[in-house]
């Protein structure tokens, strides 16, 4: 009976040992993480949360306002939801502040942006959006597509705002070397061409198949993105 308390004495010291090397080395490779990002990085980053989320908020207005559009609201609610989500995890992971802590306070900060770099550039695109999509149920589709489009640019390369206010470009997925960015941009990059198709796809049914323009990004991307 001696030799079975020991044993699992012995067993337990071991597990806790092992722990406590486990979370050693995770915080010594965050603290690094967090040293590597510089300026521009923490700004994008910063800027992502709050695109995503306007992605996201511009989605559930026209939700409310087209009803019979669901791939509004199910983009919403799905993909945007969890792109916002990530962008905030990633805030936490480098210890940076959320611009946005309060987003999933429903419905008071739909259209609210408090980022003090980035906040007052949103609060003005959202509402320039949502007014666009307002003037009936085809605009809000092309807006949803200029959103994709957008967010393929800033994603991958760099936000014009943040172009004109000095930063580098690229700045986005093209300039971090940073794993964990990354793979995230990554991710948000083929969620953004998804919806740029499904968003084409409605757009394509009234205006005729092969009929749609690129907004934002050139033709050539735009019918890349297509497969055309």
């Amino acid at each position: 009976m001696n030799k079975i308390l020991i044993s699992v004495v012995f067993t337990l010291f071991s597990l806790l040992a092992a722990a406590t090397l486990v979370t050693k080395y995770y915080e010594a490779d965050r603290v690094t993480s967090v040293l590597d990002l510089d300026a521009v990085e923490v700004s994008h980053l910063t800027f992502m949360r709050e695109e995503e989320k306007l992605a996201r908020d511009v989605y559930l207005t026209l939700a409310e306002k087209y009803p019979q559009q669901k791939i509004f609201r199910r983009i919403a609610t799905r993909s945007e939801q969890i792109h916002t989500d990530t962008m905030r995890d990633k805030l936490m992971m480098f210890n940076l502040p959320d611009p946005n802590p309060n987003a999933d306070d429903f419905p008071d900060t739909i259209g609210i942006f408090t980022g003090a770099e980035w906040g007052e550039y949103f609060t003005e695109k959202y509402k320039l959006l949502t007014d666009k999509g307002m003037r009936g149920e085809l605009e809000a589709l092309y807006v949803a597509a200029f959103i994709e489009e957008l967010d393929i640019k800033d994603i991958a390369m760099c936000p014009q705002v943040m172009i004109n206010s000095g930063y580098p470009s690229p700045c986005g997925l093209a300039y971090t070397t940073q794993n964990s960015l990354r793979t995230a941009y990554s991710s948000l990059l083929r969620g953004s061409e998804n919806h740029l198709r499904a968003f084409v796809r409605r757009i394509e049914e009234v205006i005729g198949e092969g009929n749609y323009e690129a907004q934002y990004i050139t033709q050539t991307e735009v019918d890349d993105i297509l497969g055309r």
